[in-house]
């Protein structure tokens, strides 16, 4: 599977030259494999995302993680939307409250957007999700709730013996004493368990995250601890906060990496990056 960032910016975007090595786009990933185009979250990135030319069919699948501004404000500008010709599915996280129609639709119809989300021309479909296993073309997805404000889902996606687990706003250390050390209560940890790539939340230092707990988000060393637990092959660290510049993003790891060491390969997420698995 060819793993493609388009955003990996955390709350809201900032772009600038300050920003421009890590990128200032919010959160958007793409999982392509056998002419089938998953595309995870529809933050800014979106925008961005060019579609590969050898689509075996005119369907797209959007796999929202949850519906905070930050992961839905692409959706709008998203061209296939507004194709006749194209299949747009929609799988987002189910609420006891409001249908995931109901909750997309605040957002896409006036006044915050000019057009009502019934007015969009594509061929559109949404899917309500749980803690819910599912297929589309070759891959395998398992979704699950996890700890963040508001229904929220993490994803593990697998093709054949490969697998990529997408949780990139997550707070797993939210005990009363931080990560709990029972690993089958741990927020998320089946969906990372030993996968290939994990792509998680790293928004804060761990003096950031002190003054941020209950927000939703994780230290870096909070998502390494929950990589190692989960045993996972690689860790990108994502949701990069909006005020850490690339300066500020290279001193915090470097300081990090400094003084931590885990037998698997980490790193900081980059937007434009591009993995095969």
């Amino acid at each position: 599977m060819k793993i493609s960032l388009w955003g990996v910016r955390g709350s809201i975007p900032y772009s600038g030259p300050e920003t421009n090595h890590y990128g200032g786009n919010t959160s958007c990933v793409t999982v392509y494999q056998d002419g089938c185009l998953l595309v995870l979250d529809g933050g800014s990135g979106l925008q961005r995302l060019v579609l590969p030319t050898n689509l075996k069919s005119n369907r797209i699948d959007i796999l929202l993680t949850h519906l905070h501004l930050d992961h839905i404000q692409g959706l709008g500008f998203f061209k296939p939307l507004y194709n006749p010709e194209m299949e747009v599915h929609i799988w987002g996280p189910a609420s006891s409250g409001n249908s995931l129609m109901f909750r997309l639709r605040r957002y896409l119809s006036p006044p915050l957007f000019p057009v009502n989300i019934r007015e969009l021309p594509c061929r559109l479909t949404l899917h309500e999700i749980e803690n819910s296993e599912f297929q589309i073309g070759p891959f395998r997805i398992e979704s699950e709730y996890i700890i963040h404000p508001g229904p929220t889902v993490g994803f593990r996606l697998k093709e054949k013996d490969k697998v990529f687990t997408y949780i990139p706003d997550h707070e797993p250390a939210l005990g009363r004493n931080g990560m709990i050390q029972d690993t089958k209560w741990i927020s998320g940890i089946d969906l990372a368990m030993q996968a290939d790539l994990l792509l998680h939340d790293g928004q804060y230092s761990s003096e950031e995250y002190l003054k941020s707990t209950g927000w939703g988000h994780s230290s870096i060393f909070n998502a390494l601890q929950f990589a190692s637990k989960a045993e996972v092959k690689r860790l990108l660290l994502s949701h990069h906060d909006p005020l850490h510049t690339d300066k500020t993003l290279d001193q915090l790891f470097s300081e990090f990496k400094a003084n931590h060491h885990y037998p698997f390969p980490y790193e900081l997420a980059v937007e434009g990056m591009e993995i095969d698995l």
